[in-house]
C-alpha cells in the first residue's frame, strides 16, 4: 500500500500583510471602554436628548421623563457618560447640569468612518 502526499505550499504566501499599525493594547482598552459606554440605549438617548437641547445643556431634573427612568438611573448612566469623555457635568446649587464634551463624538464617527474604509 502507498500513500500519496499533497505537495507542501509555503504557507507564509496565503497570508496578506499588515500595511497599517494596528491599535495598541492600552488604545484598545480605551477604545473598548469608550464603546461600552454607548452600548445601552438609554445612554445614546441621553446623548441624543442633550446633543439636541437648544442651550446645548440639561439639568438632569429634564432626563427623567423622557427616559421613562428614576433620577438615580438616569444618574448612573449621566455617570458612565462623563467617565467616558462623552459629557461634562457642572453642579449647580443642587441640581447638575451636563453638556456635550465638543469633539467626543467626532473621535467616535472617526473611529467607525476608519474601520469601514476600503471595504464594500
Amino acid at each position: 500500500m502507498t500513500i500519496e502526499l499533497l505537495p507542501v505550499r509555503d504557507l507564509r504566501a496565503c497570508c496578506s500583510p499588515i500595511t497599517r499599525e494596528t491599535v495598541s493594547a492600552a488604545d484598545a482598552e480605551r477604545i473598548a471602554f469608550t464603546l461600552k459606554a454607548l452600548a445601552d440605549p438609554a445612554r445614546i438617548r441621553l446623548l441624543s436628548i442633550i446633543a439636541a437641547h437648544e442651550d446645548g445643556e440639561v439639568c438632569v431634573c429634564d432626563l427623567t421623563a423622557p427616559l421613562e427612568l428614576s433620577q438615580p438611573t438616569v444618574s448612573h448612566h449621566l455617570k458612565l457618560l462623563v467617565e467616558a469623555g462623552f459629557l461634562e457635568r457642572e453642579k449647580r446649587g443642587t441640581w447638575a447640569y451636563y453638556r456635550l464634551v465638543p469633539g467626543a463624538i467626532d473621535s467616535i464617527a472617526a473611529l467607525i468612518g476608519a474601520e469601514g474604509k476600503g471595504r464594500a
